[in-house]
């Protein structure tokens, strides 16, 4: 545990976000220190709040008059008849509604972005390779926001589809200077990497640090601020579905991410009569509105359509405590239902520090083939679990059905001696992307300069060592009734 908790950094040392609380001989306490906001807890709650108390309509929505003239505009984030656990909406009371804008314009396409992953787009690309990229890097050139900054990866359908997933890196180094961004295709879920995120939405501020995730929304008007100057980070988009809470199943009640530990943003407003620029993502092209006052003008609002962040530090990890691995769904923070009920869309995963306990087992990842395409980042520390290595703000891809797995020499050390009960991934955690649908790369990615493959050679000498036992198998073997054995330079088996 680190002698203090009031830097972003100190965070990054701790096993678990219980070791911040002391045991309880210090006032508990639900958010990291140099968290400058307050926040309300929970998940998928119907939230509300007030910058000026008494100032949402009491049983009613849209009254003849609001309190201090104010307007209210609902939001609608699902089919009107939706059911009730998918039906999704917020009202919020204004200064001014979302409408009051002087029209839409073009802006130019961002060059680095892609939505359109289908295998016919010449700007995409297929391949069965296991890809990684080195960390990308963040200009010191110009002005560069979270918005320009934005570059894509990887990804799978299209947003006019209403079925899809994009994963992105941003690079940033300005603050967004009287501008906002609307996603209109679909929700982000972003990790920075390096430096926190202050992050102004229409239902308030939120503070993001690395170590730390936050969603926002389809439709939802927000900035992004540099407090700690240059940043990077990943983003995974969804298009067509919300993220959720994955189910427990047989683990009961708790455990991985605890619906108390999310946070969304209590109201806060500003009035300023000044230039801003609405910059929009609609298919994936950029479109831009210019108004005369803050988009940030919302006073009270009530809904669970609604921005959240997410402490990592704060996963309950669970695992084997006998033999054998679970699967890696274990590890599953959100998620987000496809078309297919036995398939997400997404899901985001994480491996941060835990006990790693099972005997008589091959404890480092197995030898794998699974359906999933997955995408792996790197948020601090390091991590041995991928076919190569890599670095905080790099990126590790395999598509579907592809194997993967460690080196001999990893695989030898294992095998050799019964490993003790030992904490692993300790001052780092890792991430990906997974999802049920195969990926296409991006002309940004696949020419980037930072993209290297991972070297095959690495498995050249997973030696066959079946072939050394081969007497005693033919011993065995002939042993068993209507089993020939071979000639050749192998042996065989086949049955009469």
């Amino acid at each position: 545990m680190p002698a203090s908790t009031s830097k972003g950094e100190d965070y990054q040392k701790i096993f678990h976000w219980a070791e911040t609380q002391k045991d309880g001989t210090i006032p508990s306490f639900a958010v990291r220190k140099n968290d400058p906001y307050e926040y309300q807890a929970g998940f998928g709650n119907h939230f509300e709040s007030e910058a000026v108390p008494g100032t949402i309509p009491q049983g009613q929505n849209s009254p003849r008059c609001v309190r201090f003239g104010l307007y209210a505009e609902q939001m609608t984030a699902s089919a009107f008849v939706a059911p009730r656990p998918s039906n999704k909406n917020a009202w919020l009371y204004r200064v001014r509604p979302a409408v009051a804008h002087e029209g839409f314009t073009d802006m130019p396409d961002n060059k680095d972005t892609e939505s359109n992953f289908m295998p016919m787009n010449p700007r995409v690309h297929v391949s069965p390779t296991q890809l990684a990229w080195l960390p990308f890097d963040i200009p010191t050139e110009g002005a560069i926001d979270f918005v320009s900054g934005l570059k894509t990866v990887a990804g799978s359908g299209d947003p006019t589809l209403r079925e899809g997933i994009a994963t992105h890196v941003y690079t940033a180094n300005t603050n967004m200077s009287q501008k906002a961004f609307v996603n209109s295709d679909g929700d982000f879920l972003i990790v920075p990497q390096q430096g926190s995120l202050d992050i102004q939405t229409e239902f308030g501020p939120l503070y993001v640090q690395p170590g730390e995730i936050c969603v926002i929304q389809r439709g939802i008007r927000y900035r992004v601020d540099l407090p700690d100057g240059p940043s990077r980070g990943y983003i995974l988009e969804i298009w067509g579905s919300n993220y959720e809470l994955p189910e427990l199943g047989p683990l009961g009640a708790n455990g991985l991410a605890n619906s108390r530990d999310f946070l969304t943003p209590k109201a806060k407003y500003e009035i300023k009569k000044e230039r801003w620029e609405i910059v929009y993502k609609l298919g994936g092209k950029f479109f831009k509105s210019a108004q005369g006052h803050s988009p940030f003008d919302v006073v009270a609002w009530h809904g669970n359509y609604v921005p959240f962040k997410y402490d990592l530090t704060k996963f309950v990890n669970v695992g084997s405590i006998s033999v054998d691995h679970i699967d890696p769904s274990i590890f599953c923070v959100l998620t987000a239902k496809s078309r297919d009920p036995a398939a997400p869309l997404a899901d985001f995963l994480i491996f941060s520090p835990r006990w790693d306990v099972a005997s008589h087992t091959y404890r480092p990842p197995y030898y794998h083939r699974n359906v999933a395409s997955e995408l792996m980042g790197l948020i601090y520390g390091g991590y041995g679990g991928r076919s190569d290595s890599f670095q905080p703000g790099g990126v590790s891809f395999e598509c579907g059905m592809v194997p993967h797995g460690v080196a001999y020499e990893e695989f030898k050390a294992a095998s050799a001696e019964p490993p003790p009960e030992m904490q692993i991934s300790k001052g780092a955690v890792a991430f990906m992307f997974e999802s049920s649908r195969p990926f296409t790369i991006t002309d940004y990615a696949w020419n980037s300069k930072k993209k290297h493959e991972h070297e095959p050679k690495m498995w050249d000498n997973l030696v066959d060592n079946f072939s050394t036992h081969q007497k005693e198998v033919e011993g065995i073997l002939s042993q068993t009734k209507g089993l020939k054995i071979s000639n050749g330079n192998g042996f065989s088996s086949g049955s009469a």
